[in-house]
């Protein structure tokens, strides 16, 4: 099966801690439906712990794949990096990776990867059979993909962000990453394929033609069904949040149909219509947040604002705006640090953004 459990957005109890029991209904639904791949990483809080009880401790080992991945830019030195795989294992207590993952590369942190030895240290781990298939994800451009390939054509997979709305967005380039994997002869994974949830929920008159032509079906399995059309790519990461969206994701993904050329058509028509508005291309990654010396909850805020610009009620995007802002700081809190924008996978202009939002909520 294609489709991937995405481990990033797993369910939470009111104290904020990962909700395990629900997550164990999950991965047997998953696990039933024919699915293998989950897909954690070691900077998710809570989430390779909550695998290990919800999957490893109850299924074979040879029942699924598991993968994890290793941040080097967000640890603070090379040994510190290095721990992060033996804290994975002793986290997950899978033995070793199926799929082991150098995390999020762009060009602003590729020479902290080469500098600190990292690629050495995870090809030397695959030597020892604790990885057994090596990857990594990738948040740039394809001229520095195509690179990196070059450099290490040694990989096994790469992790891509993919979905429709990002298909011919220079800031992305999901169809130009692609291309270059293609080239490469290399297998994708595909994550965001929607997007951090903003193509789940789109106004009506933009998705007005994929309700007529399928009214049954969901507006995330649209999304998902067209990155899991492409080529080359084995399986399309969902970060599933509670059963419902497990059980969603399974109706069309355990016998998994590729978009025919006229539901293509139709998810041109929405790309078109989505092209006009000006929205803030943020996937509630939370990188952003981490180092935030404000307490700023830039991805929800980033949230109510698209609200705003794809729904047009002020008020209703302000209510979401206030609500989100009650336990943290504003919008206007921004001492324009940087730090998030060095942080963040999508090279978002986040200190002006916030400034936008403050202007529009505040």
């Amino acid at each position: 099966m294609k489709l991937g459990f995405g481990l990033m957005r797993l369910p939470k109890l009111e104290d904020g801690s990962i909700d395990v029991e629900q997550v164990k209904v999950m991965a047997d639904m998953f696990i039933e439906a024919g699915g293998t791949y989950f897909d954690t990483a070691f900077v998710y809080e809570g989430s390779e712990e909550a695998i290990r009880k919800a999957l490893v401790e109850r299924h074979p080992r040879n029942t699924y794949t598991l993968a994890t991945k290793m941040n080097g830019w967000m640890a603070e030195s090379r040994e510190a990096a290095l721990a992060q795989f033996a804290t994975s294992l002793e986290r997950t207590q899978a033995g070793y990776f199926d799929y082991y993952l150098l995390h999020s590369l762009r060009d602003s942190n590729i020479h902290l990867y080469e500098e600190r030895g990292l690629w050495d240290f995870v090809i030397e781990q695959k030597k020892k059979g604790l990885i057994r298939n090596l990857g990594f994800s990738f948040h740039d451009t394809p001229d520095l993909l195509d690179q990196i390939l070059r450099e290490h054509p040694y990989v096994d997979f790469v992790q891509l962000q993919v979905n429709y709305a990002d298909w011919e967005n220079p800031a992305i380039a999901s169809k130009g990453n692609l291309e270059v994997c293609k080239k490469h002869g290399k297998k994708v994974v595909v994550m965001e394929p929607v997007k951090g949830g903003l193509l789940a929920d789109l106004p009506e008159d933009i998705v007005r033609g994929l309700k007529e032509y399928a009214p049954e079906a969901s507006l995330p399995s649209w999304a998902i069904r067209f990155v899991a059309s492409q080529e080359p790519v084995m399986i399309v990461l969902s970060g599933m949040s509670n059963i419902a969206q497990m059980a969603d994701n399974l109706s069309y993904m355990k016998d998994f149909q590729p978009l025919n050329e006229k539901e293509m058509e139709l998810i041109r028509e929405v790309q078109r219509k989505l092209d006009t508005i000006d929205r803030i291309a943020c996937t509630s990654c939370h990188y952003c947040e981490k180092g935030c010396p404000m307490n700023i909850p830039i991805a929800k805020i980033n949230g109510a604002y698209n609200m705003y610009k794809l729904f047009g009620d002020l008020k209703a995007a302000r209510s979401n705006y206030n609500v989100n802002i009650r336990l943290r700081n504003p919008a206007s809190a921004c001492l324009q640090c940087g730090q998030c924008e060095s942080a963040c996978p999508q090279h978002l202009p986040i200190i002006e953004n916030l400034q936008l939002i403050a202007r529009t909520f505040e």
